[in-house]
């Protein structure tokens, strides 16, 4: 039996980067919810971008299986989703004379490391509740950053894997070859047998004369 050509592709759970823009996801949301005023169409906007970096990869990862194309091009927008929150993290802290933390700044490699960290994941929901404005801003700037990295790793991946598997019309394509092929095989196979068989069994009816 010839296997499948649509391969299933693993959870988008599972990966990392989709971890990471979950909790950028609630950051914000947090953020918007107590630094922000009601009616602001910031809040609307940044929520919006931070949902489709999460929402993008599950489609893009969803839609892998059928189209590679569409693949990478969601990705994409989740690349471009999280950039456009990234500004605005940056315009919040610019227009409000707060510090954006560089890298010569002595708490950005501490935060860096940080929010690598194992126990990240586990405790930055209550985390969140104890910072200042500045501080989870500049918190989520970077684990966009981060994340943004990650998914321009992601996207090379998918063009080199499109490029060598081409996409899933391609695949249809030679897996229908393949099939055709097979069953070929199968059927001259199956032709000497036939012959095999009939010629037996003349040779025994010649000597049994």
């Amino acid at each position: 039996m010839m296997s499948g050509f649509l391969k299933q592709k693993g959870s988008y759970r599972k990966l990392r980067v989709y971890k990471v823009t979950e909790i950028i996801y609630d950051l914000t949301f947090y953020f918007c919810e107590h630094y922000l005023k009601l009616g602001d169409r910031t809040v609307d906007q940044m929520v919006q971008a931070a949902r489709s970096g999460k929402q993008n990869i599950a489609e893009g990862s969803k839609a892998a299986m059928t189209s590679a194309e569409t693949e990478i091009k969601l990705t994409n927008v989740a690349k471009s989703s999280l950039e456009e929150l990234l500004l605005d993290y940056e315009d919040y802290l610019r227009v409000r004379s707060l510090c954006r933390w560089s890298t010569d700044h002595p708490r950005f490699e501490r935060m860096r490391r940080f929010v690598t960290g194992e126990e990240f994941e586990k405790t930055y929901s209550g985390l969140m509740r104890r910072l200042s404005d500045e501080e989870l801003a500049n918190m989520a700037i970077t684990l966009i950053n981060q994340a943004n990295y990650m998914l321009n790793r992601l996207i090379e991946r998918q063009q080199e894997l499109f490029l060598a598997n081409g996409g899933v019309r391609e695949q249809m394509t030679r897996a229908r070859r393949q099939a055709r092929a097979t069953r070929s095989v199968k059927s001259d196979l199956s032709d000497n047998s036939d012959k095999s068989d009939r010629s037996d069994k003349s040779e025994r009816f010649d000597k049994s004369e």
